[in-house]
């Protein structure tokens, strides 16, 4: 048996702040926090739908509160910065050819986000 140590690089907590490409990264997957919430008080809404008015009316003044508004607003932001870098890397993911040439990266990403408009517009004409 040998008596050597072997290497053991130091490895920090914030090992990822010391890259931009990392540091991007942990960012753009922190935004399901903001979305965790909103799916949880969104699930609680359902529930109290189905439970009857006086317990929809209470979601509702809850979800009046400023602070929840506000959260809201958040969670809204961090699901359109994750939706626009993963429409971004779509492109080079999933290259798309027509008669033998690619399209164009904007092609796609345009039409990806014209898909999330009409999703959105149709959505708003059925409420």
């Amino acid at each position: 048996m040998s008596n050597r140590k072997p290497y053991v690089r130091e490895m920090t907590r914030t090992w990822w702040k010391d890259n931009p490409f990392y540091r991007f990264y942990m960012v753009r997957e922190a935004t399901v926090l903001p979305l965790i919430f909103f799916t949880l008080s969104l699930t609680f809404g359902l529930g109290a739908l189905v439970k009857g008015p006086e317990a929809w009316n209470s979601w509702l003044g809850f979800m009046s509160n400023p602070v929840v508004i506000v959260l809201n607003i958040v969670a809204l932001a961090a699901s359109l910065f994750h939706a626009q870098t993963f429409f971004s890397m779509m492109p080079q993911v999933v290259p798309i050819r027509l008669k033998g040439k690619k399209l164009d990266k904007k092609i796609i990403v345009l039409a990806q986000w014209a898909a999330v408009a009409a999703i959105t517009v149709v959505a708003l004409i059925l409420v």
